[in-house]
């Protein structure tokens, strides 16, 4: 047995505050937990809802000061920016549509952000984003949680060092059933603002869960897409946008994949799982059995490595928290990136360099090519499922 090894050693906690993620609202709470578990930052703000009743009582509950509530993500920016105690970095996790304004409110200030996916709805407005975090020097976080996991660490490594060959295909899918029913009709507030192009942006399906795919697949492989061809179905009755996404990519230096991503899927949770073919071997991932990596090689028994138990890459295992047998999950991959994005906080805080370990987040970089993913898979399906260039 392998002991977890993700120690993390504290430091004067950072204070951070919150955009979004009011009462009733799922992901908000999802982030305060995951940033708790290691100790390393305390919210301090949040203008948590448009709802200022809501602001109010969600903070009551955390035990922020009053006079750190605020009506509006504008006002909280510029009273933040101008405290001697201010927030040392934002979480925004709103509907898509106010990612934009409300990063740029706090990037103009100074305040690092972290945005939920996707980034924007706009090519040019995460584009904007990613520019003016570098021009300020501030660090941008966009959460595509599954990169956090231990699993996933290890597999990118194995990929970089030659352990399956050169990729030639990749297939990857992120099935799920919650909108097989009409739930934006029955009271669901998750389905009404993810199914509702206003808050949405222009994909529900491709913009939710192939932003990730594509987020996955770059990080794993180092591979960058060249070009690729979508349809984007439209299942449930009367909805505006896609439900239901098939994907067919083709990446810089010749290796071919295929995506499928859907929201009416019967019977599937959260089954994102890939799997990277390549001339040596392959490997495969499932996001519901996240503590296994599956390893083929040509002409050897198949493996199963468990996180916790068999022998990880040491930046990998580094991100394992606790013991084979005891389930890693989403939380913990989540509170893993957030543990990097702090620790390069507080070491860009105390004047030190930060090495490409210190950077192992998901960046405005790859917040940008999330955004230009869901516009050309819509644009492809628009111009009736065609190739195009990316």
């Amino acid at each position: 047995m392998i002991e977890g090894s993700a120690d993390t050693k504290i430091t004067a906690k950072l204070r951070y505050g919150m955009v979004g993620g009011g009462q009733g609202a799922f992901i908000g709470d999802v982030h305060r937990k995951s940033i708790a578990l290691d100790g390393l930052a305390e919210i301090a703000a949040g203008c948590f809802s448009r709802s200022p009743e809501n602001t109010l009582a969600t903070g009551k509950n955390l035990g922020i000061a009053p006079e750190r509530l605020y009506a509006t993500y504008e006002e909280m920016a510029e009273q933040e920016s101008q405290r001697s105690d201010k927030i040392d970095f934002v979480v925004i996790v709103t509907p898509n549509i106010s990612h934009y304004p409300a990063a740029k409110a706090f990037l103009s200030r100074g305040i690092p952000v972290v945005c939920d996916k996707p980034l924007t709805i706009e090519v040019s407005e995460a584009r904007e984003l990613a520019d003016l975090a570098k021009q300020k020097g501030l660090l941008f976080m966009v959460t595509y949680t599954y990169t956090g996991n231990a699993t996933i660490k290890h597999a990118r490594e194995l990929i970089k060092q030659g352990e399956i060959g050169e990729i030639k295909f990749i297939n990857a899918e992120y099935p799920q059933e919650w909108l097989l029913a009409p739930a934006e009709k029955q009271g669901s507030k998750q389905a009404e603002w993810r199914t509702d192009p206003a808050r949405a942006g222009k994909s529900n399906s491709v913009g939710d869960l192939g932003s990730h795919v594509e987020n996955m697949i770059s990080y794993v492989t180092g591979l960058r897409i060249k070009s690729l061809l979508a349809r984007l179905d439209k299942i449930g009755p009367g909805r505006v946008l896609d439900d239901n996404a098939s994907v067919m990519v083709e990446y810089g230096g010749g290796a071919k994949g295929l995506i499928w991503t859907s929201q009416i899927a019967a019977g599937y949770d959260n089954a994102f799982r890939f799997r990277i073919f390549g001339t040596k071997g392959a490997i495969q991932w499932n996001e519901e059995q996240s503590n296994y990596l599956e390893i083929f090689r040509f002409g050897q028994p198949n493996a199963v490595l468990s996180r916790g138990k068999d022998p990880f890459y040491p930046h990998a295992q580094s991100f394992s928290r606790i013991p084979s047998g005891h389930p890693e999950g989403y939380f913990e991959a989540l509170a893993n990136i957030y543990k990097t994005y702090i620790g390069a906080l507080n070491k860009q805080k105390a004047g030190e360099p930060l090495s490409p370990g210190d950077l192992d987040f998901p960046d405005a970089e790859m917040g940008v090519d999330g955004v230009k993913f869901i516009g050309k898979c819509v644009e492809s399906s628009q111009k009736g499922s065609v190739w195009v260039d990316f």
